[in-house]
């Protein structure tokens, strides 16, 4: 079998893809995978170290205002239209799969004009303009969130989950805190703000780096590429030197978050359908600080429904200028019941076989 995945932009729309790819390669191990993407996404640098192969194409974002610049989007979009229809040509897919980001538009609608079967896998609850626009083109639709079913023709719908790497299901505690270096009898706090950083939560964070190292607290202080020397001028502006804090380790990117999650006792993260699916799995206690920079604020709206289940803490934007932060994690984290009941509570929430459901989608529509 020969499968495109297409999906790019954040590392929420390329690791389900990943998640896919590598379902498929444990089920089929003769299986010919190839991803498509674009050079400006961080597909290009995370898709290869994944060990898939990946072409690109050229592509950008349509806004939904008119200006000059939407002129030129749409061009690029007509451009990667035809790229794709290239690379479908030359590959010869028997199935492409879409994950979420502009990039997959071109490519999913390409295999579809050619009869191709198609699937587009959404995970938020307020669906993307692309697979809104997809959903009327491919043969089926596998969501993660049950609220978003009434966005798509409900005959093409499948309720799955949201796929997760599966070394992510294989994580022990002890070895990951021993391989990242850390204690492992002290707590440990990890702080993610996405792929590309969280300037908010990074400031937050540096200003209770202090009462952390104080509290015996121990810090994966994961920046985000773009703003990590943000970070090291704020660490100088209250006189700390980013290499040179015992216990607190603070870095741009992580490439095995696994062992980063697995290691934590408490995380303080975004909100996204990924990174949940993820701490979920895990069942990790979490603080989540919803971006509200997003379409129809779905992170807050994610983020609220694992606080009601009991798994995670929620504060906004809005409070971090308050000591709430700083009283949640020192609260939390020193508080073994506390974080054993939310780690139960999270764990209640996870979804672990969604690949193996999204697998069995993409056989039935191949075998049609």
């Amino acid at each position: 079998m020969r499968i495109i995945i297409s999906g790019g932009g954040t590392g929420g729309h390329i690791y389900p893809g990943v998640a896919i790819g590598k379902k498929i390669l444990e089920k089929m191990p003769d299986a010919k995978i190839l991803f498509v993407g674009s050079k400006n996404g961080l597909e290009k640098k995370l898709v290869p170290r994944e060990g898939f192969d990946i072409k690109y194409i050229t592509v950008e974002g349509l806004n939904k205002k008119f200006t000059i610049k939407k002129i030129g989007s749409f061009f690029k979009v007509f451009k990667g239209y035809f790229q794709s229809l290239n690379i479908i040509k030359e590959f010869k897919p028997d199935i492409v799969v879409g994950t979420g980001g502009y990039v997959c538009g071109p490519v999913v609608l390409a295999a579809s004009m050619k009869n191709i079967p198609t699937l587009i896998h959404e995970q938020n609850a307020f669906p993307g303009m692309t697979n809104k626009m997809l959903s009327r083109f491919v043969s089926k639709i596998a969501i993660n969130f049950k609220e978003s079913e009434e966005y798509f023709p409900k005959n093409k719908v499948i309720y799955t989950g949201n796929p997760i790497r599966s070394q992510f299901t294989k994580t022990d505690k002890a070895k990951s805190r021993i391989d990242m270096k850390f204690d492992i009898n002290k707590p440990l706090l990890l702080v993610v703000g996405g792929s590309r950083g969280a300037r908010n939560i990074n400031n937050a964070v540096v200003n209770i780096i202090p009462q952390l190292m104080q509290s015996g607290i121990q810090l994966l202080f994961i920046t985000g590429e773009n703003e990590y020397e943000n970070v090291k001028t704020k660490l100088k502006s209250i006189n700390m030197d980013i290499n040179s804090l015992k216990g607190i380790k603070i870095i741009p990117y992580c490439f095995n978050m696994d062992e980063a999650m697995a290691a934590c006792d408490l995380i303080i993260s975004r909100a996204g359908a990924t990174v949940l699916s993820e701490i979920t799995a895990l069942g990790i206690p979490s603080i989540l600080i919803p971006s509200p920079f997003v379409a129809n604020n779905h992170q807050e709206y994610n983020a609220r429904a694992i606080e009601r289940n009991g798994a995670a803490i929620v504060i906004t934007e809005s409070q971090l200028e308050s000591d709430i932060l700083r009283e949640q994690v020192i609260n939390i984290i020193n508080n073994k019941q506390v974080l054993k009941e939310m780690s139960a509570n999270a764990k209640k929430l996870s979804n672990i076989d969604a690949a193996d459901k999204i697998y069995e989608i993409i056989i039935n529509l191949v075998s049609k």
